[in-house]
C-alpha cells in the first residue's frame, strides 16, 4: 500500500514547464491519476526560457499536465520519479 502524506487537495504537484520533457514517469506513478501527458497549451508556453521553449519544441509541446490535481494525496512519488527533477508539491 502506498504511504500517502495527506488528505487528497492539501497540496498540489507543481510543474516547472522549463523542465518538463513529457516522459511520463509521473503518469505511470501516481497512485491517483493526477497527472497525464499531452500538448501544453499555446497560453502556457508564455513566459517560458529560451531553454524551456528548445526543449518544448523538440519534444513536440508534449509535457505532464494536471488533470485531476484535487486528488493528489502528497505521497511523493511524482517528485521522486520524474527524471528532470520538474515536481515539486506545494500546500493547496
Amino acid at each position: 500500500m502506498i504511504d500517502c502524506k495527506q488528505e487528497p487537495g492539501a497540496f498540489s504537484p507543481v510543474i516547472d514547464r522549463n523542465r518538463c520533457e513529457g516522459k511520463g514517469a509521473c503518469v505511470r506513478v501516481c497512485p491517483v491519476g493526477v497527472f497525464a501527458v499531452d500538448t501544453l497549451p499555446k497560453s502556457a508556453r508564455e513566459g517560458l526560457s529560451v531553454k524551456g521553449r528548445i526543449k518544448g519544441v523538440v519534444h513536440r509541446w508534449q509535457q505532464a499536465l494536471l488533470i485531476n490535481a484535487e486528488r493528489c494525496e502528497a505521497c511523493g512519488l511524482c517528485v521522486s520519479a520524474c527524471p528532470e527533477k520538474a515536481i515539486t508539491l506545494a500546500r493547496s
